[in-house]
């Protein structure tokens, strides 16, 4: 991909605004060079005594006229690009964030979340400089660089020459220094997403670092990373704070050399003072686009860095799609087989499953159970696909998992993670985040079935409650149970409760679970528990250990086998027991 053909869209679709721009610029650079010939018209007429105080004053007119229009011109050209640039940005920030929600999750397990948030801020925006007065510039270097030197060259060619000695020095600068830029920003962008991150980490992080008093600590770390920000901008800084002086005293040079020149022309009468003047100004003139060389130099050295590293991110091919979906699919009913399904996050990393069959069939509940790390999460990850599984291993309704558009497979299969994430937003809207449209009656219907209706309504503005930052405000079990509400009040063919209900009391999980049976009659359940009290309800319940299915059943018939599911359950009774304080009879 070339550098440029992300924003050619865009520049594309904003053409009108532009070319409008534009022809703002350069009706602004024509008034503007108009005015020094008004000048030297008064001045020369003056010194010859061929103007008197009527004619001056209408000079002045025009002079005034001049400026306003400028005013007025300027004012239409820096709200068409300029505003046209925000808009571009806008854009892109919303293509860009649109992209990243197509990612995989593997995407973001090797990406930092500062260095996102570094592209969606400092990257976009050095690319909207580039676009607004990046472009303005680049245009008014060419027109005043081409008609300040055409009105040069008219007035008077060898002092002309005698100007521009010292410019090509200024592309030797420009050419040198412009390499050096563009690697120094990209370290500077660098730095700042990896400052970024750690800092997001940190405040994240905050009770954590309370909790074990390590505040000097963090802070070391935070001042290191804040630290190699500032030493690359300073690194920065001396390469513009040499180029850009640099370019002011070749500036200098011309005048010098113009002001010497020039002044011997017109004291020899070669020149007249009123051109020498006008000379002088229209030098004044060029003088811009040779500063604005450096400025936008910088501005472009920025800006396709930034550029460059929004372009790794549009790159990036989503590993989940619709590439093998059937459109015509618009819905599930929940039966689900897996067929010996052997699957490894990367080939170079061990199995996660070496062989797992089972099913389950519409309107049944499933149970999971197994020790830590054999792949409980794993398994449902892949049936959902927040992870791709091998081909004709997953199938829902006797359709292989990638026939299934996504938009039907999310709707229809809502899964409640292990890690609740409640938005800095209501309770209320927390739970109506699957369907937003909901009415209160349906919103308090969920939360009744969690069980968490009564504790809501005992805070002091009840639904309307905001919550901090991923639901600080709320206790474990609280946000496992409005994360259940939530995902009830999308009434999903599937509901996948994965561990959801280990931070409530056993009476607490009774009453959610009588609850869930009743209210989801004939549509699939499958949970994922560490209690066997959480599943002894359940059609079919597997036992997974290293990599296979060890045993399968229902309650009773686990019971009566006298394998895993048997030693987990007694233990948690005699756990039970200890608990309560009741002896083991």
């Amino acid at each position: 991909m070339r550098t440029f053909d992300t924003i050619l869209p865009y520049l594309k679709k904003s053409y009108k605004q532009i070319i409008g721009g534009i022809i703002m610029l350069i009706l602004v650079d024509v008034v503007q060079l108009i005015t020094p010939k008004v000048m030297q018209y008064a001045i020369d007429n003056i010194q010859m005594r061929r103007i008197d105080q009527q004619g001056l004053f209408w000079i002045a007119l025009l002079i005034i006229g001049l400026a306003l229009a400028v005013m007025v011109l300027r004012y239409f050209w820096r709200t068409l690009i300029i505003g046209n640039s925000h808009r571009i940005e806008q854009s892109l920030r919303q293509d860009f964030y649109n992209h990243l929600l197509k990612l995989s999750q593997n995407y973001f397990n090797k990406s930092k979340t500062g260095d996102l948030m570094a592209y969606a801020t400092n990257d976009l925006q050095s690319v909207r400089m580039l676009l607004g007065m990046g472009l303005i510039a680049a245009m008014d270097i060419v027109f005043m660089t081409i008609a300040s030197f055409s009105f040069m060259v008219s007035i008077d060619l060898r002092l002309t020459l005698l100007a521009i000695i010292p410019m090509p020095f200024l592309s030797f600068t420009i050419g040198y220094f412009g390499k050096r830029m563009h690697k120094k920003f990209a370290q500077v962008q660098e730095s700042f997403a990896a400052m970024s991150g750690k800092i997001q980490e940190s405040i994240s992080g905050i009770r954590i670092i309370k909790a074990f008093s390590q505040e000097k600590s963090e802070l070391k770390k935070v001042d290191e990373v804040s630290d190699v920000y500032k030493r690359q901008n300073i690194s920065m800084a001396k390469i513009a704070g040499f180029f850009h002086p640099f370019q002011s005293f070749i500036i200098a040079c011309s005048m010098i050399i113009t002001l010497y020149f020039g002044g011997r022309a017109a004291i020899r009468g070669d020149i007249t003072i009123g051109g020498f003047i006008a000379f002088f100004q229209y030098l004044g003139m060029l003088v811009w686009p040779m500063v604005a060389i450096g400025w936008i130099v910088d501005m472009y050295q920025r800006g396709t860095a930034s550029l460059k590293r929004l372009n790794k991110i549009f790159a990036e091919v989503p590993e989940i799609d619709d590439s093998e979906a059937d459109m015509t699919i618009e819905r599930i009913t929940g039966k689900i087989e897996i067929k010996s399904l052997r699957y490894a996050y990367q080939e170079d990393l061990p199995l996660v499953f070496k062989d797992i069959s089972t099913s389950i069939e519409a309107g049944q509940t499933l149970a999971i159970v197994g020790p830590t790390g054999c792949g409980k999460t794993s398994l449902i990850e892949l049936i959902v696909r927040i992870y791709n599984p091998p081909k004709h291993s997953i199938f829902i309704d006797d359709r292989d998992v990638y026939r299934i558009p996504l938009k039907v497979l999310r709707r229809d299969i809502v899964l409640v993670p292990q890690d609740i994430f409640l938005f800095s937003d209501t309770i209320a809207n927390n739970i109506r985040l699957g369907n937003p449209g909901a009415s209160d009656d349906a919103v308090f219907a969920a939360a009744r079935i969690a069980s968490i209706y009564n504790e809501i309504n005992e805070f002091e503005h009840k639904f309307e409650t905001m919550v901090g930052e991923r639901g600080l405000t709320l206790s474990g079990g609280q946000k496992q149970r409005v994360a259940i509400a939530r995902a009830l009040l999308t009434d999903p063919q599937v509901l996948i409760l994965d561990d959801a209900l280990s931070a409530v009391d056993t009476k607490t999980e009774r009453q959610i679970l009588e609850r869930l049976i009743e209210n989801r009659k004939g549509k699939t359940t499958i949970i994922i528990a560490h209690r066997i009290s959480s599943i002894q309800h359940a059609d079919k319940i597997i036992v997974l250990a290293e990599g296979v299915i060890k045993e399968h059943g229902n309650h009773q018939s686990l019971l009566r086998t006298g394998g895993i599911y048997r030693d987990l359950y007694e233990k948690q009774r005699i756990r039970a027991k200890l608990e309560s304080g009741e002896e083991d009879r």
